[in-house]
């Protein structure tokens, strides 16, 4: 019985890893003015929505709808799954995981949704996770399973230049609380419990960036992880980050390499330009 693993395009899967681990991506999509682009690099990328965050253009994202979804679900029962699991990001964030559920009762196969609680990398790894399980002959239930183990054991930090994007999207949640009025400051936010909230303010970026490593380096504490940075027009500051994270990590990491790229556009369009991110996933036994 084929257990085939759907996800969305936040996940921040590269292509590549996608289809080796056979992990199906339905792409959210972003609005720039009147423009309306599926998220990806024939449509939506993250050069393009950091120039229109730049240029003060109206920028927006919308979930993919129950009947996109229950579209895909369809064509992966035609090709021969019998179970599927539909791994998203927090339902706090986003109603892709509604969509997914109210798909899901149309589905001509049974399907298991799965609410991450996790945004970016960490809902990759944790679609990652359930695909692994279901390679292995795992049950759908079981690959779910999988996936929220992989998720709630996942710690992701990031830093913004300014907080004015989260506040236009509504995502402040519990980070208010902490940065209150001093807009000066450069705030170390999390995901906590499916929400972004404050973590550490500090006065400088290059302060941000260090302690960004130090909180990734406690995370790993002695365990396997995989780790990634990821960052929306920051290349130089991600780079460094990474490599800094790499050698201290080595032990941690194991043959694997510190993934570093670019954030998707759909979160892009969240943060602004300047946004750096670290998620440290613990391999878990599965």
């Amino acid at each position: 019985m084929p257990v085939v693993v759907v996800t969305d395009s936040t996940a921040s899967l590269p292509p590549e890893v996608a289809a080796a681990h056979g992990i199906v991506v339905v792409p959210l999509q972003v609005v720039i003015g009147a423009d309306v682009f599926d998220e990806g690099s024939d449509g939506a990328t993250p050069e393009l929505v950091a120039a229109a965050l730049k240029e003060f253009r109206p920028v927006s994202t919308s979930r993919p709808t129950p009947a996109a979804l229950l579209e895909v679900y369809e064509r992966v029962a035609e090709d021969g799954a019998t179970e599927i699991v539909s791994v998203h990001l927090s339902s706090d964030m986003s109603g892709t995981f509604e969509s997914a559920q109210l798909a899901a009762k149309q589905a001509s196969v049974p399907v298991v949704t799965v609410d991450s609680r996790q945004v970016g990398v960490a809902t990759g790894y944790a679609a990652l996770s359930a695909a692994e399980v279901a390679a292995a002959g795992g049950s759908a239930e079981e690959a779910a399973k999988a996936a929220l183990a992989r998720a709630e054991a996942s710690f992701s930090i990031f830093y913004v230049d300014t907080l004015e994007y989260l506040r236009r999207g509504g995502r402040m949640g519990a980070a208010s609380a902490l940065i209150g009025g001093a807009l000066a400051v450069k705030p170390l936010l999390q995901i906590q419990d499916g929400k972004v909230a404050g973590l550490e303010r500090v006065r400088t970026s290059s302060r941000a960036l260090a302690r960004l490593e130090e909180l990734a380096v406690q995370a790993a504490g002695d365990q396997q992880v995989d780790v990634c940075v990821a960052h929306l027009a920051s290349p130089d500051r991600a780079g460094q980050l990474a490599e800094h994270l790499a050698e201290r990590l080595s032990d941690n990491l194991g043959d694997r390499e510190v993934r570093c790229g670019e954030l998707g556009a759909v979160l892009g369009a969240h943060v602004g330009p300047g946004m750096l991110a670290v998620c440290v996933a613990p391999l878990l036994d599965t």
